[in-house]
């Protein structure tokens, strides 16, 4: 398959092996910091659904699985600047230590008030991983426990990573270069 069509161009960044190899090293990490303990896993709907799935296979343990949505985005390239927080009332998460998994940590604006969210639920701990990690670009005070790879501005997209929806079923990370100038813009298209 030809990941690159019409003006974007794809570029691989890791390969299945380098995430395959970096998912497992995750786990296990997670795994020492908390063994023997029950574990709320938090998917943040729809890019890390992919890489949630792989790291709970890693994981091997008994988790409690449940998602969130947060909204900002939609089809746009541009943030609206109001993320919309969905956590279900029937989630468990007083009293339990609570794991976030997000594909992509960007400004912290929208893991900033998931967090405020799932506090306001009174856990024992919260954690948070992150498959992509844009330190740089961070505007608030938000981080990662685990991250996968660290990067700094680059768009990407594949393993369950989108732009408009689309890419998200590569098995690979891409970088994607947007050569239509009405995309472009100062903000990062990869939500947070």
């Amino acid at each position: 398959m030809n990941p690159s069509s019409g003006s974007q161009q794809l570029t691989l960044l890791y390969s299945r092996t380098q995430i395959r190899r970096r998912v497992t090293e995750l786990a296990k990490t997670i795994a020492a910091d908390g063994p023997g303990r029950g574990l709320v896993v938090v998917g943040v709907l729809n890019g890390a659904v992919v890489f949630l799935a792989d790291l709970l296979r890693a994981l091997r343990q008994d988790v409690h699985l449940g998602f969130v949505r947060v909204s900002s985005y939609g089809a746009s390239a541009e943030s609206s600047g109001a993320p919309v927080i969905q956590i279900p009332n029937d989630l468990p998460l007083v009293g339990e230590d609570v794991l976030i998994v997000e594909d992509i940590l960007d400004t912290g604006l929208s893991m900033t008030l998931l967090c405020e969210a799932i506090q306001a639920r009174s856990p024992a701990s919260v954690r948070i991983c992150v498959l992509i990690d844009k330190r740089q670009r961070r505007l608030y005070r938000v981080k990662a426990d685990y991250v996968g790879f660290e990067l700094l501005s680059d768009f990407v997209v594949g393993y369950g990573m989108d732009y408009a929806e689309r890419y998200r079923s590569l098995p690979e990370i891409f970088t994607l270069d947007i050569e239509d100038p009405e995309c472009e813009s100062d903000d990062d298209p990869n939500p947070d």
